[in-house]
């Protein structure tokens, strides 16, 4: 199976996973507002990716036993860094209109965020995340350009430690297809389309002090024109939440 068909399937896999939780657990609990994105995957600026095919929905998930340590070189300052509250949502994305220092604009149509973070990856990215002390919380930005054209998810996972952020950064580069998280689909009253199952975009992240930050871009209309426009704005949003989290998880490196 190809990665672009691979990455369809499993994105269809965790809509019908949290479309079953949440029947089971309607009415109890907070769970993540976001709908799946289906579609495929431009490996686009030499991104690499594994290529595991998706298991099946009815058995438990098999993932590696993986564990990190700490550099030698770490920073003095790490358990004081790691002792304040994970970032917030109004601190990860504090502007709902977003203009970037190239002068291009953004809007953020949809903010939501959770402490199950479970509920907003691939059943394999919870399995790994579950072998470390666990992630503390999720939060997830959707965004679109000021031609209401593209639609890009930023997501944040925090974690208790260190070392399971740099599992999750590590796994989730060596195979973004098997280990990732999902996109949102834009709210009614955002106005905008949903993108067409089997529709391409592009997916990267970066690591920061205990956090790692996603970003899926796709054109709203499922569009494959345009990759290298498409591929700009998610690195360039990318980097727009890598810089509110690390202004927040370490000041001093801003």
């Amino acid at each position: 199976m190809d990665p672009y068909t691979q990455w369809v399937v499993e994105q269809e896999r965790i809509r019908r996973r949290r479309r079953n939780r949440r029947a089971v657990a309607a009415g109890v609990g907070v769970v993540l507002v976001a709908a799946i994105t289906a579609g495929g995957v431009m490996y686009a600026g030499g991104d690499e990716g594994g290529t595991a095919a998706a298991s099946p929905s009815s058995t438990a998930p098999v993932v590696p036993s993986v564990t990190a340590s700490l550099p030698s070189d770490a920073p003095s300052s790490l358990p004081s860094l790691l002792a304040r509250p994970v970032i917030r949502p109004e601190q990860a994305f504090p502007e709902k209109s977003v203009r970037l220092s190239d002068g291009s604009r953004y809007e953020r149509v949809d903010l939501v965020s959770t402490e199950d973070c479970s509920e907003g990856m691939a059943p394999e990215l919870a399995a790994l995340i579950a072998q470390g002390q666990g992630c503390e919380r999720l939060t997830a930005a959707l965004f679109t350009d000021a031609e209401r054209r593209s639609q890009v998810t930023v997501t944040v996972l925090s974690f208790k430690t260190v070392q399971d952020a740099s599992t999750v950064f590590g796994m989730a580069s060596m195979d973004p297809v098997t280990y990732q998280v999902v996109s949102l689909d834009p709210p009614p009253s955002a106005g905008l389309p949903t993108v067409p199952p089997g529709s391409a975009g592009v997916f990267r992240r970066v690591m920061t002090v205990r956090s790692v930050v996603f970003a899926n871009g796709q054109w709203g209309d499922g569009s494959e024109a345009d990759e290298a426009a498409i591929t700009e704005q998610t690195e360039d949003l990318l980097r727009y939440g890598n810089d509110n989290v690390v202004a927040y998880e370490d000041p001093s490196a801003v």
